[in-house]
């Protein structure tokens, strides 16, 4: 007596069929999202995509202009009583590192000292101490720092841009107008301010608002 032959009929059509497997795929994820403990999960979703958007925003709004000075030379920065920092970053005495560099007309003490910030499009400054020399810690922002120089032709001042990632050390004599001015759409500028004495601001020895142009 022979055994029966089993035959087995497998149907890849209903098991397999892509469109149901998406289909069932699509249910699940949308049951998932109507759950409760879905709501972390969506938050974190809406959380990351907000901070890339505000990433690529930032990024575009930041013109190439900020990012390379190329058409700054030493001789600008020789001309605005200006260094910047070494590749190496920084940890300095402003005051000595001047001195140090050969910039003239900063303080040799510091009997007076402050600190500020420069929100982007506003500037301190434009106006000159006629009973001390001053020397500046500048960075954080493109900040424009003018000099008055009767050096330089035309303007009378020498004027140079302090890129975003740069920390300068900057000098101002005795009787000479200074000016920054934050150029930066952005970022803030923060600077620390040295004279080698105490100035009454209410007094008669300051001339304020030197340049109108800016």
């Amino acid at each position: 007596m022979t055994n029966p032959r089993r035959i087995v009929y497998i149907n890849n059509s209903s098991s397999d069929n892509p469109f149901q497997i998406r289909s069932s795929f699509l249910a699940s994820f949308l049951q998932f999202f109507q759950k409760p403990h879905s709501l972390p999960f969506l938050l974190s979703i809406f959380l990351f995509l907000t901070w890339i958007s505000i990433r690529l925003q930032r990024t575009s709004q930041l013109p190439p202009s900020y990012v390379a000075h190329s058409d700054w030379s030493t001789e600008d920065d020789l001309k605005a009583n200006l260094i910047a920092k070494d590749k190496r970053g920084w940890l300095l005495d402003p005051i000595s590192l001047a001195l140090a560099s050969g910039i003239s007309g900063g303080a040799v003490t510091c009997a007076s000292i402050h600190a500020g910030e420069i929100r982007p499009g506003r500037l301190r400054g434009n106006h000159r101490h006629h009973n001390c020399n001053e020397t500046f810690l500048i960075w954080g922002a493109a900040t424009k720092f003018r000099l008055e120089n009767s050096k330089v032709a035309d303007k009378g001042y020498a004027e140079v841009i302090i890129g975003a990632d740069e920390i300068a050390v900057a000098t101002s004599p005795s009787s000479t107008a200074h000016a920054l001015v934050n150029i930066d759409p952005i970022r803030s500028t923060f600077f620390i301010g040295c004279q080698d004495s105490v100035i009454d601001y209410n007094g008669t020895s300051n001339d304020y608002n030197v340049w109108k142009d800016l």
